[in-house]
């Protein structure tokens, strides 16, 4: 088979339909009847919540992009007008799954349960003339009926707002088409007198009531519709005089911004959708017709009711067992956060691990230490009555020193972010609005604090926002440390932030736009390098997004000469894996689950000396070269063995765990004779674990699920030529290379010979590139009984036969080959149970633990 070429469009999917994918992930929690009725409904108004923001931002962009004659194509070779059909044909059946759903089943469903949604002219007499007096109290002198015809304009109507269309004449038969917005600062569930678990939606009650608000008129018809406007509006940063001004500009053309979508009823007459159209300047193909109720998300309301009968069992974020009201067993009262980070580095995991009790923490114990003199954070996205901002405050009140960016271009929080800045700013905070050019997406806070043997700088390096509320819904994780590379490295970003250039030389830290792509790279290519010489290669990466080719590239390269690579991509991924000859080392796996998985881990095996890294990019363009990001290396053993138990868990999750086919598509794995395993639940489990023994690591590891696939800390000499042994006959020439392990060289900034281009098995790092691949070991046959090391009998250590056979042939009646979709191996114990391996490497040490 000919070399296949990494860079081929048909290698690359497109990205705007792979989020798409990852909605459609997203829908299907909504009708998998394994979740309970509520949280399903939890899904459905996710659903449309995540679909708005889509058709704002990404089909906005594609409509300009039509607009302003754009003709040059992604790197999966699609126009813009390609992939706004596309996006549109592919949108169009979810939106019909999401509403027929609810029509058939849940609604059904939560009615049987006693949660009704209720059409006015359904209920008695009674109920229906109490409803019909709140209307007339309550909602009637909220409404504002706009009419469209000779005397009247057609009205403005507004983003994501939900109206009424209403087809009209007088007595004398003069028609009349009218808008009624459904008020958005009233609830759209409205209770029925005396039935706490009966509503109708207001939309539905004011149809019913029209009589009160359009008297003497003959009303035709009444239609729902809602209006979904671009978002992509943006004023040249370079030229902006002022960037608050520039925001707040940007805000006010939003409202009035292109339209590009409109949803309607079903059965919306063709004259009321003839004047939609034709006033907002639509196509009929951005034209969703909906059954049912349009918008789902302030369903929100109905799945924070009182019936934990019809939920998850629910879950309160726990404290860090290091920073609980105990230390050890003797102690009581919260332990002092500074002495403790000074004890070792703490890795945060939220939410199950509390945000009050750990990074609110941190930032109150600053604010309020007499010791502390300076207090620096970066904020994104915060919470509108955000108590991070008030230690801030608080800060700048005791006399620190306090240096806050806040992000004004977080799209959809620029209005909640310019408050924040006009608030720290009256206190006397100096306050950076953010860069020219770039997004200051990093999650990251610096404390400065004078100790007795000096002046000691505490880091926080996260994956999330400094947000108390999405930190109980996203998963995310967060480093504390007293590192002093890492705080000045801190120190470098935050003097950028008010300074007048970004530096390019950092200890530990990551930073885009300056050094991130970069280091990325030169792993990904060493790992190559690695497995061409024969030496373990392995990449694990847990990410929201990866978009960005040419790093898609780098891992096709990596994949082509044996590097397995393990990818958990939460939604955007325009990388095909499972490809022969490009991408069959590679997985894909995605988690969608009752927390949004948001937290980024990367690992790189490294030939035995692994590196672990976590922070707050993802692999997309944006993320590299347009916002400045940072990622931190975890260096701590202890820590290290939490972030594997975090990825191997979640690499064998049987319960919401999808996984990408080459085509693009994604199978959802189901237990199939296993015991289920929810990534989230374990780790719930684990944290529960860890704060029942105390003072200690944030989770307790069940190595009973976990089979050490990836490495903690670097490998004994013994344990690598027992590795290398085991997974390759590839030997290094003597003397060629550069050592790997304890005994490898490293410089100044921890980056070892590897990295820099010095030779790999005695050929320059671009000769390798391009060298023809190595024999690699023969393939296992598949079946009972086959000698997994090839038949060479390679595994040939000294034990007590003196025999030299393999693991696998000694004990050839303690494992098999499962007929499953995830494992590979399977071993039986001592005990009689079985362990599933996805690796042979995995199945050979557990044999070798069990039996030798």
């Amino acid at each position: 088979m000919s070399e296949r070429d990494p860079t081929a469009e048909r290698y690359y999917l497109n990205r705007e339909l792979s989020e798409l994918a990852f909605q459609e992930r997203v829908l299907q929690e909504g009708v998998d009847e394994r979740n309970p009725p509520l949280e399903r409904l939890r899904f459905l108004a996710y659903f449309t919540k995540n679909t708005d923001e889509f058709f704002m931002k990404r089909v906005g962009g594609l409509k300009q992009q039509i607009n302003a004659d754009v003709s040059e194509t992604t790197p999966d070779g699609r126009t813009p007008k390609e992939q706004w059909d596309e996006v549109l044909d592919a949108a169009r059946p979810l939106f019909r799954k999401q509403s027929e759903y609810w029509e058939t089943v849940l609604k059904p469903t939560l009615a049987a349960d006693g949660i009704e949604i209720c059409l006015p002219e359904d209920l008695s007499k009674g109920k229906q003339d109490s409803l019909r007096t709140y209307f007339e109290e309550s909602i009637l002198p909220t409404l504002t009926p706009l009419a469209f015809d000779p005397a009247h304009p057609f009205p403005f109507i507004s983003n994501l707002s939900l109206s009424l269309a209403v087809l009209s004449s007088n007595a004398a038969g003069e028609s009349t088409f009218t808008r009624i917005k459904i008020p958005p600062n009233q609830p759209r569930l409205i209770e029925v007198p005396g039935e706490s678990d009966q509503h109708v939606l207001i939309e539905d009650l004011i149809e019913r009531n029209l009589d009160l608000l359009l008297p003497d008129l003959d009303v035709h018809d009444v239609s729902k519709f809602k209006v979904t406007r671009n978002a992509e509006v943006r004023r040249d940063e370079e030229v902006a005089e002022d960037l608050i001004d520039m925001v707040e500009e940007v805000l006010e053309q939003r409202r009035f911004a292109t339209v590009v979508r409109l949803e309607v009823d079903a059965d919306m007459p063709e004259e009321s959708l003839s004047i939609l159209k034709n006033q907002l300047h639509m196509d009929d193909r951005e034209v969703f017709h909906r059954e049912g109720p349009i918008d789902f998300e302030d369903f929100f309301e109905l799945v924070d009711a009182d019936r934990p009968d019809l939920k998850l069992p629910s879950w309160t974020p726990q404290p860090h067992p290091r920073l609980g009201a105990t230390r050890g067993d003797t102690q009581d009262g919260q332990v002092d956060i500074f002495d403790e980070i000074r004890h070792g580095d703490i890795l945060v995991h939220h939410p199950y691990h509390s945000f009050e009790g750990t990074v609110q923490r941190f930032l109150d114990a600053a604010a309020n230490d007499p010791s502390v003199l300076a207090v620096k954070a970066a904020i994104y996205r915060t919470a509108s009555d955000s108590k991070v901002i008030q230690s801030l405050i608080d800060a700048a009140a005791n006399d620190k020193q306090v240096a806050v960016m806040v992000e004004l271009k977080a799209r959809f929080d620029e209005e909640n972010n310019l408050e924040w800045v006009r608030q720290l700013e009256e206190e006397g905070i100096h306050v950076a609005y953010g860069t020219v050019g770039l997004k200051t997406h990093t999650k990251t806070a610096l404390v400065v604090r004078q100790e007795a043997d000096g002046v000691k700088l505490y880091s926080h390096v996260g994956t999330g926002n400094y947000h108390s509320e999405t930190a109980k819904g996203y998963s995310d994780l967060g480093l504390l440390t007293v590192n002093r590379d890492i705080g000045l490295d801190l120190t470098k970003v935050f003097n950028f932030f008010t300074g007048p250039t970004l530096d390019d030389r950092f200890r530990k830290l990551l930073i885009a736009p300056v050094t991130m792509r970069e280091r990325f790279t030169k792993m990904i290519r060493r790992e190559a390098a690695h497995a061409r010489a024969g030496r373990p290669a392995r990449i694990v990466v847990k990410i929201n997004g990866l978009e960005d080719p040419a790093m898609v590239e780098e891992l096709y390269r990596a994949s082509m000469v044996g590097v397995e690579i393990d990818l958990i991509v939460r939604d955007i991924c325009r990388l095909r894996p499972g490809i022969d000859g490009l991408s069959e080392n590679i997985s894909v796996h995605s988690i969608v689950g009752r927390f949004l998985e948001h937290a980024r881990i990367f690992y790189f095996e490294n030939a035995g000396t692994p590196e672990w890294y976590i922070g707050s990019a993802d692999w997309m363009t944006r993320n590299l070269d347009n916002r400045v990001e940072a990622v931190t290396p975890i260096e701590d053993v202890e820590l290290r063995e939490q972030l594997r138990f975090i990825l191997e868990v979640s690499l064998t999750d049987n319960r919401r765990r999808w996984v990408m086919q080459s085509d693009g598509s994604y199978q959802q794995r189901i237990p199939d004779g296993e015991p289920m395993r929810d990534t989230q639940e374990i780790l719930m489990d684990a944290t529960e674990a860890a704060c029942d023994r105390g003072h200690g690591p944030g989770m307790v590891v069940d190595t009973d699920l976990i089979e050490s696939d990836l490495l903690i800390e670097p490998l004994t000499d013994s344990e690598r030529d027992s590795r290398s042994e085991a997974d390759t006959e590839i030997k290094t020439p003597p003397g060629a290379g550069v050592p790997v392990g304890p005994e490898t060289e490293t410089g100044v900034d921890g980056r070892s010979d590897l990295e820099d281009g010095i030779e790999f098995d005695g050929r320059s790092e671009s000769e390798a590139e391009n060298a023809p691949d190595e024999p690699s070991e023969p393939e296992a046959e598949t079946g009972a009984n086959v000698d997994p090391d090839g038949g060479d009998h390679s595994d040939s250590r000294p034990h007590s036969d003196g025999g030299g056979q393999s693991v696998f042939d000694r004990h050839s009646e303690h494992w098999y080959q499962p007929d499953s979709d995830t494992y590979d191996w399977a071993v039986r114990t001592i005990e009689g149970d079985r362990r599933y391996f996805k690796t042979r490497d995995g199945a050979r040490r557990r044999l070798r633990s069990e039996y030798e």
